[in-house]
Formats: structure tokens, C-alpha cells, sequence
């Protein structure tokens, strides 16, 4: 039975026996402002319909007044609504038609929708230009010509974004919205908000409707139950999950990510993974806003790929975060570190199901085809794959798997989701058959624009009031070597030399000497002698790091070391800290230092040494430790092998000539225990270099002979 929306809302005049009294849309819109301002001071009456119904040709008439009234009044549309069923319900003794309520719930949930949606942005004055009224009468004349039946009242209640009165809404929405001089890209973003968010509230009209609507519409009351915990589910892992990341403390500062960050620049790359160093560079975060928001670009997975520091890690939880103030329910953003999954299924998809212990995806087989939700998946740090994970899955498959579940997404309508990942070029090197749809640009060096915005947010923080100025002078002077230069184009670096020159610590002879193999290893030991002893410390010369640990900066910086050991041995991301005692426990000296601090501090002594670095528990091993970022364990875990191959060449006098400190059989243990777990990163072997050449009368002959042996061994066989 095919009905005219106009003629539902005649329907329900007469059964409320109201006469022909309609002036014009404008006035009816006010009748409906009226009605529902009234509702929300005094309730639900029986009179209070009747004006609404004999002055209104539909709910939706309420677009005719301005904008900003509708969103700041609070005014409740959903409990309006409901009571037009009930009291229809009651006067004519029988049950409205699916129809009838499609009609009158869905434009009192995208009413709601509008109020919750448009309210995320109080600076916006929504009032519209008077002159749309003609437009928008023109626009609600058409809602009254659709025709809707018992098949188009389905689609909208199984997905009221994707159906016919959807679009016709958003046109009323669009018109209003043109009026408030907002953007079209702007506005058909928020249209396309307001129409996704309008299926929880009617979802939530079904279930507050009752007796009013139960022989009528299908499924039960427990499906819909279940479909409006799901979105709780989903407001609360956006809440815990997404909106806290950018409020993060950077290290032990007392200021959060969101206080320093600025976007970040790009170039493509193409299929060949050459940087297209011709092209202009990109602002990253607009790029990829613009690949998420074509819908020719859906078969695309968007790559992000950069070095340690270049800022690929803050890049996805501030991204994250704005995909949830600007896009959601558009686009539900997911944040996925890795390195957290500890083992991969054949299919991305069951991978996602059996590692995200998220309820809303726990308790729903299908959350990757329900259509009223859509997921952009953040997959940060593709390089940092567990090595457990690695053993039943190797990078080349995994990205192929994200490959595949990006082409489906394309493929079935009833998906559709996106997917960015972020990793080191590097990684993506030793695959020979990358996938053809991967989307992909190179974070590149900030330019001098991107550092003088770093540094006015710096300037804006209290602990560097009047500190900035000369820093950004002495990176800009002759004094300032180009390596140095070149190294505070980094995120990660530029903020520990901002750090570092604004508490004294710089060691600018140090730098100005430095060459270019040389400048970053300069800059990671005296970051390291920064935090250990002076980051902690009080205006009274009180060293906060010797009181929390009981350790002094040597010794703690022993047992950081050996944390980043068990790291690297672990794959690079995290290590069990039963992993690191039983080193300590090898150790003697570092564990006489451990059972000292235990006389303080009690068992959690170990734990309370690394916590004074930048170390935190890895989340997904309890018991676990990982560092703040990777490449302060890599320099760690270099610094260790530097002083084992230089204590590899060194003798002592003895009778009977000169004697090797360190023995044959020793040697080759402690080769097993520092370079048996596999292959050595890029970047220790880079920082290992720098390490080496600062001693410039090295003995390279004598260890080359030693390891040479060694290998030789080795290589027949013999087993120390």
C-alpha cells in the first residue's frame, strides 16, 4: 500500500479529529518548536498534540526555524514522537501501521540526531539567512511526495542512512545548512553524521515506545536491547580508548601530546616505493582525510611510512581523535598498536574478532556487516610485529592479508571500511611482491614553517616561557653543525634538544664537533645523561631519579641497559620482566644493586628503576616492560655491544706477555648471549657504527681476527 507522507500526517489529524487549519511551513515549524518546548517543561498531553498536528504538516517543519534554537534548547523530539503513537494508539483503538510509525519516529530521531550532532560545535552560529524559506518549503514539499510503503518503512528501520527518506531528509538538512553559510564539503559531512547517528534514536524510540508499536515491527525487544548496547560499547571505547590518547603525558613532562603537536608533511611514494621527490609536499593529516573521504578510493589501503621519530605513532592517536569529534558515526576509528597481537588467524577479519576484546565486537558476529556501523582500522607500527606473532605469519603475508580485507571492504557494500597503517620504510623492503593498492607516502623532514609552529606551541608551555627564542637561533646559526641541523627535522629528536638546551644540558662544543655519523649519537648519550640525572632534579640539587630508585645514574643506567637487551632479543617491542631478572640474576654487581634497593623500596624495586626511564608496561603481557619509544632501547642495546667488541680487543701485562681480558671461551659465550637471537636492526647497526668511530685508534685489526675465528668455529660446527 503506497502512501504519500503528507497523507500519513493527515491520518493522524484525523484520528486526533483536528480540523483544516494549516497556515504556512514557516508558522508550522514554530508549531512545532512550540509544541515540543512545551512537552519538555510540562510533559505529554492530549492538548498539547492537537495544536501541533491542526499547525504542522510533519515534525520535520521545525527545520523552518532557525537552527540554533533546535540545537540549544534541548528539546526532546524522540519523547515527542513516541507520545504522537501513543496517543494515536489510544484514541483510535488500534495499532498505527509500520508505516505510521516509520513516519513519525525516524523524523523525531533525525531531529534528535541533528541536536546531538550540531551541538559538538557551539562556536558555529547556525542561524540561517531568512531568505531560505522558499527553499526549504520547496525541499518539505518533497518529503510530503514521497511515497512511502511497507517495503521502504523496512529499509528505513534496517538502515535509515542508506534509504530513500534519508535523502530526502538531508536535502531539508542541506538547504538549512547552506543558509548558515556553512561549506558544502562541511555540510554534506555533517548530513552525512546526522543521517548515520540517526538509527541509535530510533532504536531508542522502539524501545521506549512499548505497547505502542510491539505487533508491529520486527525484531524483539532483546534484538533492539542489544543493538543499543552496542553503540554504549562503542561510545565508551571512543571515550577510554580514542579521545584520551592526544591528553597522553609526552615522557615524564607535565604536558600531553595534543599540547606540542603539529601535522606533520609527505610525499607519495610509488608502486616501486620511490619517493616522488619532484612533487610538492603534503600536509599528512589532510591527505589522508582526503583519501578516507573519496569513495573512489576505497579499494586503497593508506600506508604511512617514515623512520623512528618522524612522528607515525602520535600521527594515529591524534588522527584517531579527530576522526571521532569529525566523522563518527561516519567512520568509528579503531586503534591497533601491533605490536599488542600476539598471534594472526589466515583471514584479517578473525584476527581483529579474536584479538579486540571490545564488547561491542565480542558480542556480535557480524560487526564488520552490520551497516549502520563503519570502522576506520589505525594498525600502528607495522615493523613491530611480535616475533611470536611472526612465526606463523610473515610481513609479507600479513600485508597482503590487510591487502585482501581492503579489497572486500570495496567489494561487499555491506562493509566498507578503511584501514591505515603506519611502519618503517625499511620493513617493507624485503617483500618482493608488495600489493598494488597500497596507498602510500613517506613522512618527511619537518621544514622550517612545521619547526617555528613546534616551537610556538613549545613557547606556549610554562616550564619554556622565554627559553624559545635563542634555541631556535642557535639551530639557525653558523654554530650549528648541518647534521645537527638535519636532526631537528625529527619530531622525536627536536624535542629532546628543545628539552635538553631548555634545562642547561645541550652540549653545544659537543655538537659543533660532531660529524655526521657521530651528531645523533651525541644527542642520544646526552639524552641519557639528561633524564638520569637531571630531568628528576629539585632547585635544592635533590636528584628525584637516586630518591624513587635508590639507584645512582650509573647503576641505573646498567640495569636500563640490560632492559633493552631483553627487548631487543624479544623482537624489538617489549620483554617479560622475569626475562630481565634472570639477566640481572647473571649479573652480580647489577644484582647486589637490585637487592639493595629491595631494603627501600621492597620487591618492586626492579619495577620502580625502569618506570624512572622511558619505560612503561607493555599492555598486552602483564608482567612486561617496553620502552616509550623504540629507538632509545635500540641505542641502549647498541651501547652494550660497543662495549663488548671493545672489551673483546683489550689485553692485560702479565709474565709471560700479554693476556686477553677477556678468554676464548668467554668471548664466544657472550657472543650467544648478545647476537643469537637473529638479525641486527638497521639502526643499531647505524648508531654501533657511530659508536665505534668515535674512538679513532679503535683496534678493528685485532677484533677482526677474533670474531673471524670465531665464525670459523662456527662454521665447522663447533658449539660453545
Amino acid at each position: 500500500m503506497n502512501k504519500r507522507l503528507s497523507q500519513t500526517w493527515q491520518k493522524f489529524r484525523q484520528s486526533f479529529s483536528v480540523g483544516e487549519t494549516l497556515t504556512t511551513t514557516v508558522e508550522t515549524g514554530k508549531a512545532v518548536l512550540e509544541a515540543a518546548n512545551t512537552f519538555k517543561e510540562q510533559g505529554a498531553s492530549l492538548e498539547l498534540l492537537k495544536p501541533l498536528l491542526q499547525n504542522s504538516s510533519s515534525l520535520l517543519d521545525v527545520l523552518c526555524s532557525p537552527l540554533a534554537q533546535v540545537v540549544g534548547a534541548g528539546l526532546p523530539f524522540v519523547p515527542l514522537g513516541i507520545a504522537l503513537l501513543k496517543y494515536s494508539r489510544d484514541i483510535t483503538k488500534q495499532d498505527p501501521s509500520l508505516e505510521d510509525c516509520v513516519f513519525i519516529v525516524s523524523q523525531a530521531a533525525y531531529l534528535e540526531s541533528i541536536k546531538e550532532i550540531l551541538s559538538l560545535y557551539p562556536s558555529i552560529n547556525w542561524d540561517a539567512d531568512p531568505n531560505i524559506k522558499k527553499t526549504l518549503t520547496k525541499q518539505l514539499q518533497k518529503l510530503n511526495d514521497l511515497e512511502l510503503d511497507y517495503e521502504s518503512a523496512s529499509n528505513v528501520i534496517a538502515c535509515f542512512h542508506d534509504s530513500e527518506l534519508a535523502k530526502v531528509f538531508n536535502q531539508v538538512l542541506l538547504a538549512q545548512l547552506a543558509a548558515a553559510n556553512i561549506p558544502k564539503a562541511n555540510a554534506n559531512i555533517l548530513t552525512q553524521r546526522v543521517a548515520w547517528n540517526t538509527h541509535r534514536y530510533i532504536i531508542k524510540a522502539w524501545i521506549e515506545s512499548g505497547d505502542a508499536i510491539k505487533n508491529i515491527i520486527q525484531p524483539s525487544f532483546g534484538d533492539w536491547q542489544k543493538e543499543q548496547q552496542k553503540f554504549s560499547s562503542i561510545d565508551e571505547y571512543l571515550k577510554t580508548h580514542i579521545s584520551s590518547k592526544p591528553l597522553d603525558l609526552v615522557f615524564d613532562e607535565s604536558f600531553s601530546f595534543q599540547d606540542i603537536y603539529v601535522p606533520l608533511k609527505a610525499k607519495p611514494v610509488d608502486k616501486n616505493g620511490e619517493i616522488d621527490q619532484k612533487s610538492d609536499s603534503l600536509d599528512l593529516e589532510t591527505w589522508a582525510k582526503e583519501n578516507l573521504l573519496n569513495p573512489n578510493n576505497l579499494e586503497q589501503v593508506i600506508f604511512v611510512q617514515g623512520g623512528p621519530g618522524r612522528g607515525k605513532s602520535v600521527f594515529c592517536r591524534m588522527f584517531s581523535d579527530w576522526v571521532r569529534q569529525h566523522l563518527h558515526p561516519i567512520w568509528t576509528p579503531i586503534l591497533i598498536r601491533l605490536r599488542d597481537l600476539d598471534s594472526f588467524e589466515s583471514r584479517l577479519e578473525n584476527t581483529l574478532e579474536a584479538e579486540l576484546k571490545i564488547s561491542f565486537i565480542q558480542s556480535d558476529k557480524n560487526w564488520l556487516t552490520n551497516k549502520n556501523t563503519r570502522f576506520l582500522f589505525i594498525l600502528d607500527g607495522f615493523d613491530e610485529l611480535h616475533i611470536e606473532a611472526r612465526t606463523n605469519l610473515n610481513l609479507e603475508a600479513f600485508i597482503k592479508q590487510v591487502s585482501g580485507f581492503q579489497q572486500e571492504c570495496k567489494s561487499y557494500r555491506e562493509m566498507g571500511h578503511r584501514v591505515i597503517i603506519t611502519g618503517r620504510s625499511m620493513s617493507l623492503q624485503g617483500i618482493p611482491h608488495l600489493p598494488r593498492n597500497l596507498e602510500r607516502v613517506e613522512i618527511v623532514e619537518m621544514d622550517g614553517q612545521l619547526q617555528q609552529k613546534w616551537l610556538d606551541k613549545w613557547e606556549e608551555l610554562p616550564a619554556n616561557k622565554g627559553k624559545t627564542a635563542a634555541f631556535w637561533q642557535f639551530l639557525q646559526s653558523d654554530k650549528c653543525p648541518s647534521e645537527v641541523t638535519k636532526l631537528a627535522q625529527e619530531p622525536l629528536l627536536l624535542y629532546l634538544l628543545a628539552a635538553m638546551y631548555r634545562d642547561g644540558k645541550l652540549a653545544i662544543d659537543k655538537l659543533e664537533q660532531a660529524s655526521h655519523s657521530t651528531a645523533k649519537i651525541v644527542i642520544y648519550q646526552e639524552a641519557l645523561n639528561w633524564v638520569l640525572t637531571k630531568q628528576r632534579s629539585e632547585a635544592d640539587g635533590t636528584n628525584l631519579n637516586i630518591e624513587l630508585t635508590q639507584q645512582k645514574p650509573e647503576d641505573l643506567k646498567r640495569i636500563l641497559t640490560e632492559a633493552a637487551v631483553c627487548v631487543v632479543q624479544s623482537g624489538g617491542e617489549f620483554a617479560s620482566m622475569s626475562m630481565l631478572e634472570a639477566r640481572l640474576q647473571d649479573d652480580e654487581t647489577a644484582k647486589a644493586l637490585i637487592e639493595k634497593a629491595k631494603e627501600k623500596l621492597g620487591n618492586e624495586a626492579l619495577k620502580t628503576a625502569l618506570a624512572a626511564f622511558y619505560i612503561r608496561p607493555a599492555d598486552k603481557q602483564e608482567g612486561g616492560v617496553e620502552f616509550f619509544h623504540k629507538s632509545f632501547g635500540e641505542f641502549l642495546f647498541a651501547e652494550r655491544l660497543k662495549t663488548r667488541l671493545k672489551a673483546w680487543t683489550q689485553y692485560y701485562e702479565a709474565e709471560d706477555g700479554k693476556q686477553l681480558i677477556i678468554p676464548e671461551a668467554q668471548m664466544n659465550w657472550q657472543i650467544y648471549d648478545l647476537l643469537g637471537f637473529g638479525r641486527l636492526t638497521s639502526e643499531i647497526v647505524e648508531y654501533l657504527m657511530g659508536l665505534l668511530t668515535e674512538s679513532q685508534d679503535f683496534p678493528w685489526e685485532q677484533l677482526f681476527k677474533r670474531l673471524e675465528k670465531f665464525y670459523g668455529n662456527w662454521c665447522k660446527g663447533k658449539i660453545y
